[in-house]
């Protein structure tokens, strides 16, 4: 998966080389939509464009190209002071970005202070904060639309409760791993637990195999988020640090949920405040199947908001479900009878499959057509 995908609409300028190349080569920047680059040194260059029906998105200007572009009839949404995050990102959040500050402790870091914005702002019904979030959100998705063009995706979901340095997450990892080295683009919830362990076994799959079983120990030494986001963050990025450029993976996670911090094993996080909107992106972007590990409510809504489309077939034919770990879903949480009860007679009833042991997911997977 390549770090920036191609654009799926040639009129989007997300980089300063990009807004050059389009100057000098077509002359125009007509109708075009410059998203958060900084244009305060292209005055001239502004200055001596039609920008005519363009729309310039949280982009830096000086004053006298700010008012040539009005003239021009260009829409201009200015940058918004004291925020702590872009409302109009071009591209999707990377650990070392959500993360910058950890060394100064967990709170210092964009994660940290953008959850606490979210915080004060969520229900005081200030249309400012909301428009900002839905802004930010809707940028969000178009970035991810942009990644996972051509790629062929699993979504692997499940608790976050499940710690560094026990079997099950050693086993999530692996399948993350074996599901990368496939080449299927793993995507999770982007939060710790099980869905930090697929992003690390993706991670891990350029390696040997010997590397995966050093990290977990490793990431042992801060087997939970809890009591230290800091110490637990650190653990990965030592890893990270021992074993640089690891292999790709989406991490797709909220600031609803932003006591749940998201995982640096993540190539590229794609963090939401909206979970509505996280949670139906996600899964409506696993378009190679999804294996759901043993989890709480959330993965039990998330196993029914991928069966909904899928007995509708409103996306489609309907892609492959893989639950893990019969007794967790047939006694513990009976998930498995309704979804079966569900598929029954339907297209969807061939795509899903419930299987004991996490080394079997792959093979049903592939069985379903994932």
């Amino acid at each position: 998966m390549p770090a920036h995908a191609a654009h799926h609409n040639d009129r989007e300028i997300e980089s300063l080389e990009e807004f050059d190349a389009t100057v000098s080569a077509r002359g125009t920047l007509a109708g075009f939509r410059v998203q958060a680059v900084d244009l305060t040194d292209r005055t001239r260059e502004l200055l001596a464009t039609d920008t005519t029906g363009a729309v310039f998105l949280g982009c830096p200007m000086r004053a006298d190209a700010t008012a040539k572009v009005h003239a021009d009839g260009a829409m201009v949404f200015p940058p918004v002071p004291d925020l702590p995050f872009d409302p109009y990102r071009g591209l999707l959040y990377a650990p070392d970005e959500l993360f910058a500050g950890l060394g100064k402790g967990y709170e210092e870091t964009l994660d940290a202070r953008a959850y606490a914005w979210f915080q004060r702002t969520r229900a005081d019904g200030d249309i400012r904060a909301s428009m900002l979030r839905a802004i930010h959100d809707d940028a969000v998705s178009d970035a991810l639309d942009e990644l996972l063009r051509g790629t062929r995706v699993v979504g692997v979901m499940g608790g976050h409760a499940m710690g560094r340095g026990t079997e099950a997450y050693a086993g999530a990892a692996r399948l993350g791993r074996e599901l990368a080295r496939a080449g299927l683009t793993v995507a999770t919830g982007g939060g710790p637990g099980a869905m930090e362990a697929a992003n690390l076994g993706a991670y891990a799959a350029p390696f040997d195999d010997g590397m995966l079983t050093e990290a977990l120990r490793l990431l042992g030494k801060a087997p939970k988020f809890t009591p230290s986001i800091t110490d637990w963050a650190a653990a990965a990025f030592e890893v990270r640090t021992r074993w640089p450029r690891g292999g790709t993976s989406v991490g797709i996670p909220t600031w609803f949920y932003g006591h749940e911090p998201p995982n640096p094993f993540a190539s590229h996080i794609a963090k939401y405040f909206a979970n509505a909107t996280r949670e139906d992106g996600l899964l409506a972007r696993s378009t190679a199947g999804v294996v759901f590990l043993p989890g709480a409510a959330g993965t039990v809504q998330e196993i029914f908001d991928n069966a909904t489309p899928n007995y509708y077939e409103s996306r489609g034919e309907p892609t492959p479900m893989v639950l893990v770990d019969r007794a967790h879903w047939t006694e513990k949480l009976p998930t498995w009878p309704l979804l079966r009860s569900l598929a029954r007679e339907r297209s969807m009833e061939s795509r899903i499959a419930l299987v004991d042991r996490i080394e079997e997911a792959p093979e049903a997977l592939k069985r379903l057509g994932g």
